[in-house]
């Protein structure tokens, strides 16, 4: 592949690997919450819900605004940007390869077609 691999943090994917974090990102696709509404919705403790919410801030995947005693949550898009990025850059080079791959079936079709 020419030119350079989009680049993302291996803590991003291991901010992500756990399932609470997934469900808590995909909640926040929808827009701002507090923890308590976070904790709510998944059903888990505040505490616990508090420690996810840590670990996805200080990996860069959230941040928060705090409002009087709450604290507010939403995604930054630049790290899901970059993760989209990476995997596009996955896609280009399985299309490269299957496009070989028609190629050379198609030669093995025409050597058959054309056998003497």
């Amino acid at each position: 592949m020419a030119g350079r691999e989009p680049s993302i943090g291996m803590t991003t994917l291991g901010a992500l690997a756990e399932q609470n974090r997934m469900n808590i990102v995909a909640l926040l696709r929808d827009g701002p919450l507090t923890v308590g509404e976070i904790a709510d919705k998944l059903g888990l403790r505040q505490p616990q819900a508090s420690k996810h919410l840590k670990v996805l801030s200080d990996n860069g995947l959230v941040e928060v605004t705090a409002e009087a005693n709450r604290r507010i949550y939403k995604l930054r898009p630049e790290p899901f940007k970059a993760l989209d990025a990476w995997v596009k850059s996955f896609t280009s080079i399985m299309e490269e390869r299957f496009d070989n791959l028609d190629d050379y079936l198609s030669e093995i079709q025409d050597r058959k077609i054309h056998k003497p």
